[in-house]
């Protein structure tokens, strides 16, 4: 790490599903300062979500003020941006164009990433078996940008495909807006836009298949990104005068090549460290895996060889560390989920009013009254107290590893109880499931040849619930490592962005010198604990096949 007389400062920019948010980072990993501002989405109809560039930048600049103030410009040396992967739709004067097909609003032109309308058109994809769907385990997601480039074409030709004048994954339009430079991260590119790392192009036989090549190679592939840097590259000139102006910072502060918002938060969490001289609580890059939770669930895991496993995206060369291959798995609604099973159960506003009107105090509450459940009732542990009540949590369709968007939501157990305790053991069932859809992934990463995982690293709101945690650590019978800093989403990008300014040589260096320590929860192992849990997964996953045989009937 290069060294100066005057402390040093990065900011790292995160622009999540209904936030923006800004950190003021010391060179060695301290957040100093953070600011959150809400976004605005639309959801005028079912599976169409969007937002507006120019009201996230608006967020953005008023977050990194709001951090930076009261501190040298001079001394604010890098910033770096990480954000959802959503669909940024721009005009050929690179203003705004609408992607809501009801709406001339022109400030609607993000399709966020949760936006499924491109059903058939990822369907349409999938069926071609092209080589390079090898890379999105085998399928891609309608979450990705090319089925949505294609839903576009096809249903918005006239109003919006016919005027485009640039398409951007959103972590790549903040690093837009801060230079002004055409600069794509391989990043987006390989992990959402079927971009081929390994030859670093755009494959013309992929898009040639899908019916988009004509469009898209035009002007050596302006719409979509001509230059594709390394995550935390540098960007030529910095930050430009009108961003600069915006933001509060200097003219060409460094800006780094962005990440999505998952990913820079693997990169804090790999960096991390458990305490020095506990076995199996730390393990090389290669060894963890990193779990980000909140709306949604990102798995993501490294690997010094390409392992393709089935139903599970990558592996993504270069997406985070340069020349290290990237597994990304996840679960499409877990925080957002679990939120959804408390309030629409019948005594929700009951806990509410009772329990300081916030969702994270009746979590605690429920975590408190499980406990003394299990003591009062004679169980060894609180898992037992679910032994007739199961759930598979796809309620919006499965990610990982089973890759069906279509997959639907199940509970084996109910009974016409509405009390509190009926609501803690549902919480816990599906807790539970929730950490067997980890243990599933798992599975298959392994049985497709990677190295065991020894270690689970957890950030998000889901990392301070802890029954979450200790489930995830019983379950998958690893240590689970919860890093000191919480916000390591921010980290990630101020890592990126202490890279990119020359205060660390590469990022995997950024990483470690940031990264920081971690409290470990260590996993009961018992074989009551390991048995019960073995004979649960079962059930897990025979309500997979029985949803299966129940659509084979339903189809006759």
């Amino acid at each position: 790490m290069s060294t100066s007389s005057s402390p040093v400062y990065l900011v790292g920019v995160d622009v999540g599903t209904g936030s923006a948010r800004a950190a003021l980072v010391t060179g060695k990993g301290e957040v100093l300062q953070t600011c959150v501002k809400p976004i605005q989405t639309w959801n005028t109809q079912p599976n169409y979500y969007e937002q507006s560039s120019d009201d996230i930048w608006s967020a953005v600049c008023e977050c990194v003020k709001n951090v930076t103030s009261g501190y040298a410009k001079e001394q604010i040396k890098g910033i770096g941006f990480d954000a959802t992967c959503s669909l940024v739709v721009l005009d050929g004067q690179m203003q705004p164009l609408t992607v809501c097909p009801s709406s001339k609003d022109n400030q609607r032109n993000v399709i966020l990433w949760m936006d499924h309308r491109a059903e058939e058109e990822a369907r349409f994809i999938n069926a071609t078996h092209h080589q390079m769907l090898n890379y999105v385990g085998g399928s891609i997601s309608l979450e990705m940008e090319v089925p949505k480039l294609l839903w576009l074409k096809r249903n918005m030709h006239d109003a919006v495909w016919t005027k485009v004048g640039a398409f951007y994954d959103l972590p790549d339009y903040l690093t837009f807006r801060a230079t002004g430079a055409d600069c794509r991260s391989i990043c987006s590119a390989v992990c959402k836009w079927n971009y081929d790392a390994e030859e670093r192009c755009w494959s013309q036989d992929f898009l040639q298949t899908i019916g988009l090549v004509d469009d898209l190679r035009v002007d050596s592939w302006r719409l979509i990104g001509t230059h594709v840097a390394n995550p935390g590259a540098a960007i030529d000139g910095g930050l430009s005068r009108q961003a600069a102006q915006e933001l509060g910072l200097n003219p060409g502060t460094a800006v780094a090549s962005s990440m999505i918002d998952a990913h820079a938060g693997a990169l804090a969490l790999l960096g991390c460290e458990g305490p020095p001289g506990r076995a199996g609580d730390g393990g090389s890059l290669t060894s963890k895996m990193a779990i980000i939770c909140g709306t949604s669930s990102c798995h993501m895991s490294l690997t010094k060889r390409p392992v393709l496993a089935p139903g599970i995206w990558g592996p993504y060369k270069h997406a985070i560390i340069p020349d290290l291959y990237l597994n990304e798995a996840g679960q499409s609604a877990t925080g957002v989920l679990i939120d959804y099973m408390l309030q629409t159960h019948p005594c929700y506003d009951q806990l509410l009013k009772e329990h300081g009107g916030s969702n994270g105090k009746i979590y605690a509450f429920l975590n408190t009254f499980l406990d003394e459940l299990a003591k009062k009732q004679g169980e060894s542990s609180v898992h037992r107290l679910t032994i007739d009540l199961h759930v598979w949590p796809d309620f919006h369709g499965n990610r990982s590893p089973l890759a069906d968007p279509n997959l639907k939501g199940m509970i084996s157990g109910l009974t016409m109880t509405k009390d509190v305790q009926n609501l803690a053991l549902i919480y816990l069932a599906l807790m539970q499931a929730l950490a067997y859809g980890t243990r599933h992934i798992l599975q298959v990463l392994e049985a497709s040849g990677r190295e065991p995982i020894t270690s689970i690293l957890l950030c998000g709101g889901l990392s301070k619930n802890s029954l979450f945690v200790q489930t995830h650590a019983d379950i998958c019978s690893v240590p689970v490592l919860l890093p000191s800093e919480p916000e390591a989403v921010l980290l990630g990008s101020a890592m990126m962005g202490a890279y990119a300014a020359g205060l660390y040589d590469s990022l995997e260096l950024a990483a470690s010198g940031m990264g920081g320590s971690a409290k470990v929860v260590k996993p009961d192992l018992s074989d009551s604990t390991r048995d019960y849990h073995e004979r649960k997964y079962r059930v897990f996953q025979r309500m997979y096949l029985d949803q299966r045989g129940y659509e084979r009937i339903m189809k006759g």
